[in-house]
């Protein structure tokens, strides 16, 4: 594995990855759907194997040998998940099943105690639905208002109009980290504060900056952040709500059950401590210990690292693509993370994704669940090329003559 202090040597890096050594309808695959998901390194599959192989038993419930071993690489998982976000401690790391379900917990246990009749949310055009619908839902039960900042033609936050959304009435800002659609890096810190100063806690969805860039939940002063397992090379079905521990603690829980409890009789429940007050019946075992293996992984690489490479590639995309003609780049925000999204004259980019397929080239296309985002650009989908760590400049290339067929079946 490249270690933090060696060359970022990615020939070496793919040969971790199983899966980029296919071939996809007779050509090398060419991956650029990591915005959707991320590919898995050998490491994390051998991980999950070595789980259910030689460990597979409940957690925190078995004085045998198996159960304590399992129960020992899960906790050190959470712990691995604290030091990525460098969160104050493991108790502010919930497990959850991804960045959805982080987000519909602290709508449902905070929002639900803490909004009312006449109350407002903020988010902001770029949002993921997932970052859109359980807040509006939550304002419709509870007679309060959803508000949202506005961007501009390049994909970037509108700061003046943020502030100006900011009132007494503000409960909670949700944010993206980084556009899923744009590649619009948020700057968060100026957010959070913003929102501080008025007493408001923010939430950050993560989902599209975990994967690339290193995270500091401390530094970005943040209340909530979430991510997602599948997204930094790990399995599906895991995630993270980190959340200042003394926010956590007033919350009630989310669902109830085993494990989330001290204590039961048919009168009263006493609920656990944290992080355990949110994490009801048995866990995602092998998804948290394959998500630690995952964290453990990249981390290694080196997150500054994996960032300043992934510019490079976006750089080199962008001007090769940039020089298409017919071909529309979508979010062009002066910090940005490597997210390609496109439209082409003419073409659907359903057909878009279609013909390079055919070509072995992965791409995602549709409206990358930002319908909202979509109306703002005047497009009812965009193409998107999204990279990570173990993409190359060639695949770019390949990219580029993927695309110079669809302009020749289109002409």
């Amino acid at each position: 594995m490249t270690t933090a202090t060696s060359a970022f040597d990615v020939a070496r890096i793919r040969e971790d990855f199983p899966v980029l050594q296919q071939m996809v309808n007779g050509k090398p695959l060419v991956y650029l759907d990591n915005a959707a998901t991320s590919q898995k390194p050998q490491s994390v599959i051998d991980t999950l194997v070595h789980y259910y192989t030689s460990d597979n038993s409940n957690v925190h419930r078995g004085v045998h040998t198996l159960s304590q071993r399992a129960t020992e690489d899960y906790d050190a998982a959470r712990s691995t998940a604290r030091q990525f976000l460098n969160a104050a401690s493991d108790q502010e790391i919930i497990f959850v099943k991804g960045t959805t379900d982080g987000i519909n917990l602290v709508a449902h246990s905070y929002g639900r105690q803490h909004l009312g009749p006449g109350d407002e949310i903020i988010i902001s055009t770029m949002e993921h639905h997932s970052n859109i619908i359980p807040w509006q839902v939550l304002c419709q039960e509870k007679g309060a208002h959803l508000r949202v900042i506005p961007i501009n033609d390049a994909g970037e936050l509108l700061i003046d109009e943020y502030e100006r959304l900011l009132t007494p009435r503000t409960k909670l800002v949700s944010i993206t980290h980084v556009s899923n659609v744009l590649g619009t890096i948020n700057p968060i810190e100026q957010i959070v504060e913003m929102a501080h100063s008025r007493g408001v806690p923010v939430l950050v969805d993560g989902a599209q900056a975990a994967p690339h860039m290193a995270v500091d939940v401390q530094k970005l002063g943040c209340d909530f952040y979430v991510f997602s397992g599948h997204k930094v090379c790990g399995p599906t079905g895991i995630g993270v709500l980190y959340g200042k521990s003394d926010l956590l603690e007033a919350m009630p829980p989310y669902q109830l059950g085993s494990e989330m409890i001290k204590s039961v009789t048919f009168e009263r429940t006493i609920y656990n401590d944290l992080p355990y007050k949110f994490e009801p019946g048995t866990p995602h075992i092998a998804g948290a210990i394959g998500l630690g293996a995952a964290i453990s992984y990249i981390s290694d690489i080196g997150m500054d690292r994996i960032f300043a490479y992934e510019s490079e590639l976006l750089r080199y995309g962008t001007e090769r693509l940039s020089a298409i003609g017919g071909l529309t780049l979508i979010g062009t925000a002066a910090k940005k993370g490597s997210v390609l999204s496109f439209v082409m004259d003419g073409v659907h980019p359903h057909d878009i994704g279609t013909i390079l397929d055919a070509e072995g080239i992965a791409i995602r296309t549709g409206h990358h669940c930002a319908q909202p985002l979509m109306d703002r650009f005047g497009v009812p989908a965009t193409a998107r090329a999204s990279l990570a760590f173990y993409n190359t400049k060639e695949e770019i290339d390949v990219l580029v003559k993927g695309i110079d067929r669809v302009i020749e079946v289109f002409s």
